[in-house]
Formats: structure tokens, sequence, C-alpha cells
């Protein structure tokens, strides 16, 4: 988890300010009407985190794994992302996982293997450290959308 934990911090500390020098038209643009602007890519990172911080709790201490899903179109859209300041964004997105960061380094070992579900189409479960992994995975997935090829991956 320490692993994972250091590459969240790293992931925000490395692309925070890098975010903020993108010119605002660029970073509110859509390239297609719909498809998401750069802005709308970071408040879905942020709604994405916010759900896992829900997996990242509840799933410690719920007796039955927790079923967390989320609609990620209808998030964006109700959090009106869009219409957000581009320094205000940038700022919750590093909030939002400095509090991941926070909850998984107070996790207790034996936490870890505790298990939550992800989607309405699946009874199946997964570790809460396999889901701070799979995170990860997710958050470079949509800065590659940002800054093209800033991370080796493919995902899912």
């Amino acid at each position: 988890m320490k692993n994972t934990i250091n590459e969240i911090n790293a992931i925000v500390q490395d692309f925070s300010d890098r975010m903020l020098d993108i010119p605002e038209t660029e970073f509110s643009s859509r390239p297609r009407p719909e498809k998401w602007s750069q802005k709308e890519v970071v408040g879905h990172l942020i709604d994405s985190g916010q759900n896992n911080l829900r997996r990242f709790i509840c799933g410690q201490y719920e007796a039955t794994p927790p079923k967390i899903v989320y609609d990620q179109d209808f998030w964006v859209l109700a959090n009106g992302y869009q219409e957000y300041n581009q320094k205000d964004i940038i700022t919750l997105w590093k909030l939002t996982n400095g509090q991941i960061s926070s909850v998984l380094t107070n996790m207790k070992s034996e936490n870890r293997q505790k298990t939550a579900r992800t989607s309405n189409d699946s009874d199946e479960e997964k570790t809460l450290e396999w889901l701070a992994s799979d995170y990860v995975k997710h958050m470079q997935h949509h800065l590659n959308q940002i800054f093209e090829n800033a991370f080796a991956i493919t995902y899912p």
C-alpha cells in the first residue's frame, strides 16, 4: 500500500502545476460536443476519488461488502465541472487525493483484504488494496488524455 500512496502523492505533485499551465481556453474546450473537456476529465477524477474514498472507508467496517457504484457522466454533469474555475478544480483534485492518501495511510493492514463491490451488473468483490492500486491506474489513464503518453499503461 505504501507504493500506491507514494504514487498518488507523486502524481498529484507532478501534474497539478502542469494542469495550471494549460491555457484556460484549452482546458475548458471539448474536443467534440459529446466528449469531456480536460476540466471535466479532472472533475471525473474527483468523482472517482470521492467514490473510492467511500469504498476505502466503508469497506473497512461494513459487515457486508459495500456496493458503491456511480454513473460517471451523470456525476460530471451534476457537479457542473465545466463551469468551475481552473485553479479551483485542480485544488479540489489535489485535496481529494490528499484525503485518499490519508485514509490509505491510516488503513490497518488487516483491512486491506476486505472487499467492496463496484458494479450493479456483478457481485464480484475487489479487495481495498486492489481498488487502491486500480485507482492509480485509472488516474494515469485519464491523465494520459490531458498529457499524451504521460504514463506507459493500458487501462483497463
